[in-house]
């Protein structure tokens, strides 16, 4: 645990570090080399990623490719309660904790959507917009293996989320928690199926419009919606 938590440490003050180094530049100074990472995860996606979520999605009924994706939802919210603490809005930590243990428990473990049965608002907040709503730039843009677009600051709110937040981080068993991740990626890619398609169909240059839409993505979900009419600098 001492290990993890000063890893953990590195990683933030590291990340902070840099996004703080790279706002006043280019938001793709790396271009070159994320081009090379994207063009990577395409063939990736293509041969493998995708095929896969294809059988997932064809072998599996609805139902249950429902289920799997509300029990990864409803940890999701754990790790949302988290960062709307950090973030001091205290009634959404609340109200994301209520629908945490409703889905736990009358949900059966999350596989039941009940809360939003009761039309409480199922958030997603990260530790990537938790410091971009305390001022933090997003710094360089980064094209992650197997992970695709991210950042400076959202790829540090990862290494957070992932190793301090997400619940599956303290499933003991490594099998277990690699199965569990799999499980997940699949599922999420599978939903994505037909957006993959229109977007090499439609986009001259796939790799720009996924980086423009990344920004302005998460520039929305950081202001909650609300993003201020005269900020064009996504940094």
């Amino acid at each position: 645990m001492q290990t993890k938590l000063k890893g953990l440490l590195f990683a933030t003050l590291f990340g902070l570090m840099l996004s703080g180094c790279a706002s006043t530049a280019n938001n793709d100074p790396l271009e070159g080399f994320n081009r090379g990472v994207y063009k990577f995860n395409d063939v990736a996606d293509k041969a493998v990623i995708k095929p896969v979520a294809g059988a997932y999605k064809a072998v599996l009924p609805s139902p249950v490719r429902s289920g799997v994706n509300n029990f990864f939802s409803n940890l999701n919210t754990f790790v949302s309660v988290i960062n709307d603490l950090l973030q001091f809005k205290f009634d959404k930590a609340a109200e994301g904790a209520g629908r945490f243990v409703i889905n736990s428990t009358f949900g059966i473990a999350g596989l039941v959507d009940v809360a939003s049965m009761d039309g409480i608002e199922k958030r997603n907040e990260d530790f990537g917009q938790t410091l971009g709503h305390w001022g933090v730039g997003s710094g360089a843009y980064i094209v992650l293996p197997f992970l695709g677009p991210s950042s400076v600051r959202d790829t540090t709110g990862l290494v957070v989320d992932t190793l301090a937040f997400d619940p599956i981080s303290y499933v003991e068993d490594p099998a277990t928690r690699n199965v569990a991740r799999t499980i997940k990626l699949i599922d999420k890619r599978a939903q994505y199926l037909p957006a993959s398609d229109l977007l090499d169909e439609a986009a001259l240059d796939p790799y720009a419009f996924m980086r423009d839409a990344y920004f302005q993505r998460r520039n929305s979900q950081i202001h909650d919606g609300n993003v201020p009419m005269l900020e064009e600098d996504f940094n």
